[in-house]
Parts: structure tokens; sequence; C-alpha cells
């Protein structure tokens, strides 16, 4: 596990009183230099922010969301999307913490029903509270209930759905069928990149022509409905429950409106601590976090040193 400095960040060096403590002097990590893996510890973030948002999360866990991404976060990001699995070990780590904080949220793009299947969340025991907000928040999964609540699908799907196989021929790509979106990868072209960067464009005017946006991500576009984001989605989940601090993880493109909701939060009161599962395809959040690990595998790491720690 390790952290780095955010964008905006010169976070005090660690040791420092300003860097080993949060609000009202609380310490709020044991950890090594920042950028420096310590496993089993917490790292101290790289912003004052963050410090501020560990501290508040350590002080009162019984008000504290753990919101996360699925895949890249809780899931290694795999060549078919279809065979994602959740990390093996993060089941452990949510049932550790989810009893001592208020609620635990997946925030995905993918259907709730397959980020549930694909996580393995139902019927876990531990996990009685854990909500999935699919499709950006559009849908939403609740493990007490096993029942998903939608509105109904946006028709523009439908129609960008019959007019995409003319558009991609010969371009190497694959489509993932989402049912309310539709989503391009280019991770199988003979070179995914520039793959990447020429369908941009077209499908940007095919989505705008049947009322949808395009949502960029790790070698994936994805044509959407409007209106809905991670942001939205966790800033209401927020709301729902009167979360006393945040903490976001993601990996992509798409958890940036959730970043962005987490300063808005701390703006108005709420501390947060954004997390980034590091990635060497997408730079802009890590330089936005507070606290950067290593995939999967570090996200399961810190959720289980929060336990620890609060334990």
């Amino acid at each position: 596990m390790s952290s780095q400095r955010g964008a905006s960040g010169r976070g005090p060096a660690n040791g420092s009183p300003a860097a080993r403590h949060g609000q009202g002097g609380l310490p709020v990590a044991d950890a090594a230099a920042p950028g420096t893996p310590d496993a089993g510890a917490l790292p101290t973030p790289a912003t004052p922010a963050g410090q501020d948002g560990l501290a508040a999360l350590l002080a009162d866990p019984g008000k504290a969301l753990i919101a996360l991404d699925f895949d890249g976060t809780l899931a290694p990001i795999v060549a078919d999307p279809e065979l994602a699995r959740a990390h093996p070990e993060a089941l452990d780590a949510l049932v550790a913490l989810a009893p001592k904080v208020a609620a635990i949220a997946v925030i995905t793009g993918r259907p709730a029903e397959v980020a549930v299947r694909n996580g393995g969340f139902a019927n876990v025991p531990g996990l009685e509270h854990l909500v999935v907000l699919g499709h950006y928040g559009a849908e939403r999964w609740d493990a007490r209930s096993g029942k998903v609540t939608a509105p109904d699908p946006h028709p523009g799907v439908d129609a960008v759905r019959a007019e995409l196989p003319g558009l991609l021929e010969g371009s190497g790509t694959w489509v993932e069928d989402k049912g309310r979106a539709v989503a391009v990868h280019t991770r199988r072209a003979a070179d995914p990149q520039a793959a990447f960067e020429a369908l941009r464009e077209p499908l940007t005017d095919l989505a705008t022509r049947h009322g949808l946006i395009v949502e960029p991500g790790r070698m994936v576009l994805e044509l959407r409905p409007p209106g809905m984001d991670k942001g939205v989605a966790l800033s209401a989940y927020a709301r729902e429950i009167g979360a006393g601090s945040v903490l976001y993880g993601g990996d992509d493109l798409g958890d940036l409106p959730a970043y962005t909701a987490v300063d808005t939060l701390r703006t108005t009161g709420t501390p947060g601590l954004l997390v980034c599962s590091g990635s060497d395809e997408v730079t802009e959040l890590r330089e936005r976090a507070d606290v950067v690990v290593e995939g999967p595998e570090g996200v399961v790491e810190l959720l289980r040193a929060l336990a620890d720690r609060i334990a």
C-alpha cells in the first residue's frame, strides 16, 4: 500500500505533527513515509484534507460511508469484462469492515445484478446492509431485499444498439451490452489506444443524435443516458444515510465525478478521503487522490487495515 501527493497536495512530511494528526489532533495513521509500501498499516494521506477525512472516519466510524468502484478497484481489470470477478479476499475484507461503519456502497457502471453476481455479494453474512448502485446510480440493489429497483430504459439505447455494428465493422472492437447502456471495448483491437481515439468522435456523434452521452474509460467508450454519474449517486446516498465522513475509492475516468462529489462534501463540512486504485492507464485519479494503493490487492489491504484500526 502506498500514498501519493495529490494535485493540490503539498502535505507535511510524514512524522510531522500535521501529517500525523487530523481533526482535533487525532492520530490518523501508523505508516511509512508517503510513497513507501507498508503492508498492514494505514497510509498517511498526502493532503491535509485527506488527513482530516481519515481522522474523521476513525473518530466516528459509525457515521462513515465507504464507497467503492467495482472494476479495477474491487476486481482486477480483464480483457473480457464478463470474466471479471472480485479479488478473492475482497469479500472477507468487506465483511470485516461493514459492521463497524455506517454503510458500504459499490458504485459501478455495470448493471447492478452483474456487479452483485461478479462480486459474490448476495447472501453474505455481515454484508446485510450493502448497497450496489449500478448503471452509475440509475439502478439500486439492496442486500436486505435482494431486489433491484430502476427506472424505465432510455429509448436511445435501443437505437444506438442497432447502429453500432455498421459503425464498428472491421475495428477489432467488442461491444458489451449492459441493457441500459452499451460499451465499446478497444482492448482487443490490434492497436487499442489508436482504436479508442479513432472511435471517440463518431461514437460521440452517434450518442448525441440519440440523446445519450459517451463515458470514456480504460480502453472503453460507454454510451449511456445522461443525468446520472458516480458523483450524483455518491452525493445522494451520502445525504440519504446522513454520512459524517466519506471514503471513495476508484480507478478510472468514470470515478472523477465521485472525486468531485467528495471535494464538494468537504467544502460543506463532511470530511472525505479519496483513494486511487493505481493504474498506469489513468493518471488523472492519481494526481487528485489522497491515497494511492496498488490495484484491487491494495484496496483489500486498505479495507483490512481500516477494520483492524477501528477494532
